[in-house]
Parts: structure tokens; sequence; C-alpha cells
């Protein structure tokens, strides 16, 4: 990776358009085109009132992260940076140092964050791809894997290692981090205000996801390693799921106070 004392090809200006431009083209066009298997498959994902099967969902969700990934690979390709851009290789000791703190950073976080909105009653918004799970424990078990094999390596190489990198071109890397949370942040806006009951319902879960992002893209720019935020957002939304799956089994939701500790950390899951 390049370091931050680097001579700066691109403007400021340049850089966080070319960001945004890779960030709308791996969110909304390359996954347009990748999840059209998935409604072949299963045409009940179409219909807003049908239950789509649980092999229609789960290839819509992966299809989803591919078409994330593929963002990437085809930056690469075009812009001819090649594999040698991207930083992937087995984390040192120090890497998975920083792996354990993030993954207790989030907790941490998404703890502070759910206190704050309980004291202060603040409405909240599901993410969009949470009606394909619903209260299914089998989607929540699936949803493990499709985080480790597809949500993490997808998100982390397209926001970090893609955007983020891309926009040290123009920026200090802590200012990167930033702007590439903002970017990564604000283009959840659609898939929670779908089912807002008002904008700030909305903004509640874009700013915790912005908070999420700031940790993965420290990770990311301390390590060197894309592994390295892989590794904690992977695990880290292995957690809740893992904790969402217990409290569906269990009913957990009513078995309060010990039932409200335990879904804190899950409530408000980011994909």
């Amino acid at each position: 990776m390049a370091t931050s004392s680097r001579r700066r090809t691109d403007g400021p200006l340049r850089s966080t358009l070319v960001a945004i431009g890779l960030t709308i083209f791996g969110v909304v066009v390359a996954p347009n085109v990748t999840t059209l298997p998935a409604f072949f498959l299963d045409p009940a994902l179409l219909d807003p009132s049908a239950e789509p099967s649980i092999a229609g969902r789960t290839a819509l969700l992966s299809l989803n992260f591919v078409g994330m990934a593929l963002a990437g690979v085809l930056y690469l390709v075009v812009t001819d940076r090649g594999w040698s851009y991207v930083d992937l290789r087995p984390p040192s000791k120090r890497g998975w140092a920083y792996v354990g703190a993030g993954i207790v950073g989030m907790i941490g976080f998404y703890l502070l964050v759910n206190i704050v909105v309980t004291a202060l009653s603040l409405p909240s918004a599901e993410n969009e791809v949470m009606q394909y799970i619903e209260n299914d424990q089998t989607m929540v078990l699936i949803m493990i894997g499709i985080v480790f094999f597809f949500n993490a390596p997808a998100e982390e190489f397209l926001f970090r290692n893609i955007v983020q990198k891309r926009l040290y071109d123009g920026f200090s890397r802590p200012q990167a981090i930033v702007i590439a949370s903002a970017i990564f942040a604000l283009i959840h806006f659609v898939s929670y205000a779908v089912s807002s009951p008002s904008l700030l319902a909305t903004a509640v879960p874009i700013v915790t996801v912005f908070g999420g992002a700031l940790i993965f893209g420290t990770l990311y720019a301390k390590s060197e390693n894309l592994l390295v935020p892989i590794a904690a957002h992977a695990t880290f939304n292995g957690i809740q799921f893992g904790l969402l799956y217990l409290a569906l089994e269990y009913d957990l939701e009513e078995a309060a106070p010990a039932g409200e500790a335990i879904l804190a950390v899950v409530t408000s899951i980011p994909l």
C-alpha cells in the first residue's frame, strides 16, 4: 500500500468523484446485474406479497455482494492496477490484535448506540435486507455463512481496498477514512428509508453505520492488510446473527433484563 507521504496524483475533488462513482457502480449498478439469476431461480422475489424460498433469498443476498466485489475487480482491470493493488496477506500477530480490538470496539460502539437510542427514545429503521430474514431461524444461520464468505469480503474489498485507498490520492489517510465512511453510510440510506417511519428513524442507523465504517476503515489503514477489517467485520456480524438466532430460539426478548442485554448488540445489523 502507498504511504501517506506519497506524491498525490489527484486533487480532492477528482478523488471524491471517483470514490462516489465506484460506490454507485458497486452498490447499485453491478448488483442489479449479478442478482438476475436469483429472480429466475425464484420469481417470488419480485412479488412483495409472496414468500420467497430460502434458496431464492440466499441466492439474492449472496449475488448482491458478488456484484460489489465484481465492481472492485473491474476497477483494477480498467485502471491497470492489477492484483498487486489488493492488500491481501495473512495477518501478523499485530494484525490479529487489530482484529480483536476492532471486534471489541464494534461491540462497545453498538452497545453505546443502544444506550443512547433507548435513553432518548429514538426511533430506528430496519435494514431493507432484514425483510428477507425476518424471524426465519434457518435464514439467520445462512446469513452467518453469507457474512463470512460474501458480505464482509466484498464490502471491505470495495470500500476499504478500492474506495478508501483511492481517496489516499487526494487526501490524508484520516480524511480518506472519514470520507469513505461517509460515502459508505450514505449509500445505505435507501435500504433503511424503505421501511422507515421518519427521517430521524433513518438517520439513527445511518449514523451507526458511519461509526462502524470508521472503525473498519481505521483497522485497514493501521494494518495495511485487507484481511484485518474483513475478519473483524465478519466476526462482529456473525456474533450479531448468532445472538439473533438465540433470541429467536429461546424468545430472549421476553426474558428481560438479561434478554435485552443480549439483544442490544443486534439492534441494527449493517449489511
